[in-house]
């Protein structure tokens, strides 16, 4: 019998049912050294998180999370609350020697972000350990975009494009909900998803953003209010209006620390994409790209062949070979968004067991924090040149 390890989560809308169904199948498809067991759910209304405990396969429902992080059956504390409450609850849980995984972005502000990942560095001295969620990794074609770049396939690199393109909010009556309010997000789709292809870029390249120059934009500055929200969506509206104060697109170039040039663009404007998380990628000997609304394939380009025969060709990653894909289906059988979350919880339990650092961590989501407010000072400061 393998040994378990009891799981509390925070939160139970949207990322809290990605990641109660990653909880729930982890151990179906990979042999960990732990089986997770699903300790307790927190959320603030009783009824509602006793049903939602119910639904999604907890044992126990919770109101406060302090009491959470006090249970004896709790070793992993999963955050997937909004932004502003990832330090305190954070921090608290690894205090209490609990392991954490915190949804992205890692905070609202980066001296938040430090002392979280200051936290971290104390607690894994006494082996507790603390990852973000920055799912887009655990694609199995980002994975292997990673592994091409490190295995020097694109040579030396020049150029990278990212883009991360939705449009769940151009209706100017969808309601002001939770993600569109600074206080509870700290900024728009800059930190929503721009965060993801910040992380994906310095994750797939190796390296890391020193500067950026920004434009943001709010192209609809009041929305009617919503009296709940949850998930993505908004709830029983007031009639009234109220500000949008965060960006509703953001723009920026950049430079990586190995010279290459870059582009990124963030937006929930883009009439028609529903989830268009795009990265191009080119070097001296090849380029390769990916957009996940085609999340089973990238494309790749060898410069090296000779011009009669080179180009981008598609690969289909799903051959047992491929990171991850091997645990699930057949070869040509591909997976979904879902399937990230359970990668991601994968890794995390790995890592937990052998007592190491997982990736990505505390640090990781503070190096993403301190871009998202470069780019957020350049756009203020007339898009003057920042550095991260």
């Amino acid at each position: 019998m393998k040994p378990a390890i009891g799981v509390g989560m925070v939160g139970y809308a949207f990322m809290g049912r990605v990641h109660s169904q990653a909880w729930r199948s982890v151990s179906a498809f990979f042999d960990l050294p732990v089986v997770p067991s699903m300790a307790a759910l927190c959320g603030r209304s009783p009824e509602r998180t006793a049903d939602a405990a119910r639904e999604l396969g907890w044992a126990a429902a919770e109101t406060d999370w302090k009491q959470l992080v006090k249970r004896d059956d709790v070793q992993i504390v999963d955050i997937c609350t909004p932004g502003d409450s990832h330090a305190e609850i954070a921090i608290a849980a690894l205090a209490a020697g609990k392991h954490v995984l915190c949804e992205k972005p890692l905070a609202n502000t980066v001296a938040e972000a430090e002392a979280m990942a200051e936290a971290a560095r104390e607690a894994a001295e006494r082996g507790v350990q603390a990852m973000v969620a920055f799912n887009y990794r655990r694609v199995p074609a980002i994975a292997l975009a990673r592994r091409l770049v490190a295995d020097g396939r694109l040579g030396e690199l020049r150029h990278v494009r990212a883009q991360y393109l939705q449009d769940w909010i151009v209706d100017p009556e969808f309601p002001l909900v939770w993600r569109l309010r600074r206080d509870k997000a700290g900024s728009g789709a800059l930190g929503d998803i721009g965060a993801h292809i910040v992380d994906t870029a310095q994750f797939v390249t190796g390296q890391n953003l020193t500067g950026v120059s920004a434009l943001t934009e709010t192209f609809v500055r009041e929305r009617p209010l919503a009296e709940e929200s949850a998930g993505l969506g908004g709830e029983s509206r007031t009639g009234e209006k109220g500000t949008v104060d965060v960006d509703d697109a953001a723009l920026f170039i950049g430079r990586f620390e190995g010279g290459a040039l870059a582009s990124f663009e963030a937006t929930r404007f883009a009439a028609g994409r529903k989830n268009a998380l795009r990265i191009e990628i080119n070097g001296s000997k090849g380029s390769l790209a990916f957009d996940f609304e085609a999340m089973n394939e990238l494309w790749f380009h060898d410069h090296t062949l000779d011009g009669a025969e080179a180009g981008f060709r598609r690969i289909i990653v799903t051959e047992p070979g491929h990171p991850y894909a091997g645990a699930w289906w057949p070869p040509g059988h591909g997976l979904g968004y879902e399937h990230t979350f359970t990668h991601e919880v994968k890794d995390f339990l790995e890592a937990v067991a052998a007592g190491t650092a997982p990736s990505p961590s505390f640090e990781d989501g503070l190096r993403v924090q301190r871009v998202l407010a470069a780019v957020e000072a350049s756009a203020a400061d007339e898009s003057r040149w920042t550095v991260v």
